[in-house]
């Protein structure tokens, strides 16, 4: 149930009167009928339902697999750390060992959510990736 607030607000927002024109080829402003007017769709409560929202969220970077090595070098010591934690009976050169094993696993998974990432905002924002570049001595 929508605060008193909201309900203020949207009643605020159903009293001001727009008006639709058109632009015509010489530049003037032309009123629109009434009949052509969009009404826009009741939704259940019989409130007219308006655009969702657009976020203006930050640009979503193609992956890359220096970010990753990046990020690798981040986590690796808080893993090394967790490893020694939680088994504290091992030597040095198996925790490393451990630890290692783990980044084998996190380094193609983070490359791979980072691809995910990247193609489902090309898909919300609706434009194409860009244009892989060419290796030299191909043509």
């Amino acid at each position: 149930m929508p605060s008193k607030k909201q309900r203020r607000r949207r009643q605020k927002s159903r009293r001001h009167e727009y008006e639709y024109v058109y632009v015509d080829d010489e530049g003037r402003e032309v009123e629109v009928d009434p009949d052509e007017v969009p009404k826009p769709a009741p939704t259940r409560d019989g409130a007219a339902r308006r655009a969702p929202a657009t976020r203006g969220g930050r640009k979503i970077q193609p992956p890359s697999w220096t970010r990753v090595a990046k990020r690798g070098l981040i986590f690796a010591p808080l893993m090394f750390l967790t490893v020694s934690f939680l088994s504290k009976n091992l030597a040095i050169g198996q925790r490393v060992y451990q630890t290692v094993f783990l980044l084998a696993f996190f380094l193609p998974f983070s490359y791979l959510m980072d691809s995910l990432m990247y193609r489902s905002y090309l898909r919300r924002t609706g434009t194409a990736p860009p244009e892989t570049q060419r290796r030299r001595g191909r043509g």
